[in-house]
């Protein structure tokens, strides 16, 4: 009998959180994402999570293991994830409802997105934005003052 295959995308980036279990529930109801609640660990006072949303995985871990620090304790913000999502109103308005840190508001960009900007129960940093939107780069709208290239 072949062994069952964990279902791994290219690139899973780890999250630090003080409390992982609150870090799962919350990403769950403000943003939408799944956990692999089989998979969680708990031991040697840490906690390991994956959560998935599309055909991402994230993993959410104990702050202070690898280094790897919560932007709570760090008092800054220690990283950024641009997330895809259809219904990009919709989503903002669950994330505001569910006390999601609104940065920013869902506004339309130049090279066609429409995103908006949150920080997490700990302050992570999440841009989201509508799937499909975004144009070639050829076909932007540069405001004053960018330009293509070096």
């Amino acid at each position: 009998m072949a062994a069952k295959l964990w279902a791994s995308p290219t690139v899973v980036p780890t999250l630090s959180y003080e409390d992982v279990p609150a870090a799962v529930e919350f990403l769950t109801r403000a943003f939408g994402f799944r956990e692999r609640a089989n998979a969680r660990l708990t031991g040697h006072g840490s906690v390991l999570a994956w959560m998935e949303v599309g055909d991402a995985l994230i993993t959410l871990s104990t702050s202070g293991g690898h280094d790897r620090t919560s932007p709570r304790i760090a008092g800054a913000i220690t990283q950024s994830l641009k997330v895809y999502v259809d219904g990009i109103d919709q989503h903002f308005a669950r994330a505001k409802a569910a006390g999601a840190t609104i940065i920013s508001e869902p506004s339309d960009k130049f090279w066609g997105g429409r995103t908006y900007e949150a920080k997490d129960l700990e302050g992570h940093y999440w841009e989201f934005s509508e799937r499909g939107r975004e144009l070639d780069s050829t076909e932007w709208k540069l405001p004053p003052g960018l330009k293509m290239g070096a």
